[in-house]
């Protein structure tokens, strides 16, 4: 593949790394040094795009991708309240657009083993649900796509909760919403738990990533599934779960 970087931080140079150990070829880099270069010019060179940046500046990255004509994969959270209108844009353009919370194997599966263990949760209502979020300290946003994705899944399939609320944000929140706490703690790639509680015992169901290799090689498996692709993507399509 022929790939452009939109976003060389740290999650940037790891995906550097893991495609170009497999033969991939980076033919941009676009860094808050550079954002000039990131044209349609420049990015028509490559075959598929991979864009982690900041809430702010992923909707127009997006944007700009699609005009070009090359699939875009993004990894950026906090933008969704644009997805609808990216979506128009993605079948205007005839392109390919994937987006995902977060890239890691373990973490859809653990998406999908959270969103059963919530059904199943429905014939116990003695049990209550709270959520733990731990990242490193230069991650932004509180909480973590992650966790909005986790919490909806409950959401979804645990008729008792409709929403969620970070915890300790000052506000008075319904019983039915689920508490989520938001940990920035240094070197922390990223650990989510789920836990149920009752006064008789507790479940509790955690992810916990080593590194960010994981989240990285699935970007990249994204991106390689991308090419020739039109239309709206997530990891349940290149999954299969």
């Amino acid at each position: 593949m022929k790939i452009a970087i939109i976003g060389y931080g740290k999650m940037g140079k790891t995906i550097e790394r893991l495609a170009t150990n497999k033969g991939d070829e980076i033919v941009l880099k676009i860094t808050s040094q550079n954002t000039n270069e990131l044209t349609i010019d420049n990015l028509q060179k490559a075959d598929v795009a991979i864009e982690f940046t900041r809430p702010e500046m992923a909707f127009d990255n997006i944007k700009l991708c699609l005009e070009a004509g090359i699939p875009v994969v993004s990894g950026t959270t906090a933008w969704m309240d644009q997805y609808d209108e990216a979506a128009t844009l993605c079948t205007k353009h005839k392109g390919g657009l994937f987006v995902a919370s977060n890239f890691s194997i373990g973490v859809n599966v653990f998406f999908a083993a959270n969103a059963y263990v919530a059904k199943l949760m429905n014939q116990y209502d003695g049990y209550r649900v709270d959520m733990e979020e731990v990242h490193h300290t230069q991650k932004l946003d509180a909480p973590s796509g992650t966790a909005i994705t986790l919490a909806n899944k409950i959401t979804n399939n645990l008729d008792r909760m409709n929403g969620w609320h970070l915890k300790g944000d000052g506000a008075d929140h319904p019983k039915n919403s689920i508490p989520i706490t938001a940990k920035r703690i240094d070197k922390v790639p990223g650990t989510h738990v789920v836990r149920y509680e009752s006064g008789i015992d507790e479940l509790s169901f955690s992810h916990v990533a080593h590194g960010r290799e994981g989240f990285a090689s699935g970007a990249i498996m994204a991106a390689r599934w991308m090419i020739g692709k039109e239309g709206c993507f997530g990891m349940t399509d290149l999954l299969g779960i």
